[in-house]
């Protein structure tokens, strides 16, 4: 699997075979760098779990191309606070760039844009967006196509969608792709202002990039993670699972199984246990490989367990390693007591902005007040856990060095003889 990786290269390649086909505007969302030679597989079915407040913005899943592996990867889709009031996403989307497929990055902006005409359905369905719409700083869903609570969410229209072009398709591009165009008012949306992925919806591909049941080699096209509530949660209750998965057809030159369920490359590991070590390659600290290292949660419920080991490690003297123990036992004590206070602390918090909506004369700025609230909620609980984490480190470096010490560098010192 070869990825171009010279931007030079790319920026001049995209110039001079597009410039002709598609309005330079388009292709100011290009994430340059990005490009693969095989096309990404279909979209799977999934339903939309339900808003989780007012102010959330729908961002459908799409299949994003992680370089290291060289293997697609699902990244569900998810309900995101809009950075901004009067702010609304254009999803990112997969383009034949007339050599490779390249991805165009989603982006916040005041218009929807241009998103391939791939349609993600729930609003998206290949040119702006039906999803609702933003009045008077209040945000407005359409029932028809979103799954909100009435009860909870009374800012709500229902307008029915027709002329859709059903399809899973999930590439803008000749050979069985999406062949359109940007439209005129699309093309106006991309000079207008726009906003990147907010932090959380960062944080959350990094969470669907470390997960190996997302990647297209492992479930062939139907992630047993489709959509979540809340970016990051990928566990619990509010996480759907898809109910029909995309065509995956891979090059036969890559590992994964394609369409018909046959292996492609039988001497590619299937999975990390196998594959050799490479020297020249620094470990990735920063990509966790498992649920309980992932710094995407907003509240303190939604953090797993901490992943405690049943035997801690031994620095060879009994005395040494219980007094560790005991040490380790208390840090974890306070550790969960502090997750039980942060919680208990944004609980109240939650109570009372519930009665500030009993209010209809406040109902904006308690909205307003909302979106803040969960930000700094999710800025506390990813503070607490990283802190957890780092006393963590801390603590099993402090018993490290006592199981690997050197030799005594007096052991071996010679006569004391006076030298000049």
């Amino acid at each position: 699997m070869h990825l171009v990786k010279s931007v030079r290269l790319l920026v001049i390649t995209i110039a001079t075979l597009m410039s002709f086909a598609v309005p330079r505007a388009a292709f100011s969302q290009v994430a340059i760098g990005v490009s693969v030679n095989f096309a990404p597989p279909e979209l799977p079915v999934y339903e939309q779990p339900i808003c989780p407040g007012e102010g959330y913005i729908w961002t459908p899943g799409y299949w994003a191309w992680d370089d290291e592996d060289g293997d697609y990867y699902w990244v569900p889709g998810t309900w995101v606070l809009a950075p901004e009031p009067g702010f609304l996403w254009t999803p990112g989307y997969w383009g034949w760039g007339g050599s490779a497929f390249i991805f165009h990055e989603g982006y916040w902006g005041p218009s929807v844009g241009f998103y391939g005409g791939i349609n993600y359905g729930y609003g998206y369905f290949g040119h702006g967006y039906e999803g609702g719409r933003w009045d008077g700083g209040r945000f407005y869903y359409n029932r028809a196509v979103n799954n909100v609570n009435v009860t909870v969410i009374h800012n709500v229209y229902e307008t029915r969608v027709t002329n859709v072009n059903v399809t899973r398709v999930s590439y803008n591009g000749p050979n069985g792709g999406i062949n359109e165009r940007p439209r005129p008012d699309e093309e106006a949306a991309a000079r207008q202002r726009h906003l990147p992925p907010v932090p959380v919806q960062h944080q959350h591909i990094q969470a669907a990039r470390s997960d190996r049941e997302l990647r297209a080699s492992e479930n062939r096209g139907k992630p047993p993670i489709a959509a979540t509530q809340r970016p990051g949660t990928f566990t619990g209750g509010a996480v759907v699972l898809a109910k029909e998965g995309g065509r995956y057809n891979p090059p036969p030159n890559r590992g994964g199984r394609n369409e018909s369920g046959a292996t492609n490359n039988s001497n590619r590991p299937e999975n990390n246990a196998n594959r050799a070590p490479n020297a020249n390659r620094p470990p990735n600290t920063n990509r966790p490989e498992s649920n309980a290292n992932r710094p995407n949660y907003v509240h303190p419920n939604d953090l797993p367990k901490a992943n405690r080991p049943d035997r801690p490690p031994s620095a060879g003297n009994s005395k040494s390693d219980q007094k560790y123990q005991q040490q380790q036992d208390k840090m974890y004590q306070k550790q969960d007591q502090e997750r039980q206070r942060l919680q208990q602390k944004q609980d109240q918090e939650h109570q009372r902005m519930t009665q500030q909506k009993a209010n209809p004369s406040r109902q904006p700025q308690v909205e307003q007040k909302q979106q803040q609230m969960e930000q700094r909620h999710q800025q506390q609980t990813q503070q607490m856990q990283q802190k957890h984490q780092q006393q963590q480190q801390k603590m099993e470096q402090r018993q490290q060095p006592r199981q690997q010490a050197p030799p005594h560098q007096n052991q071996q010192k010679p006569p004391n003889d006076k030298h000049p």
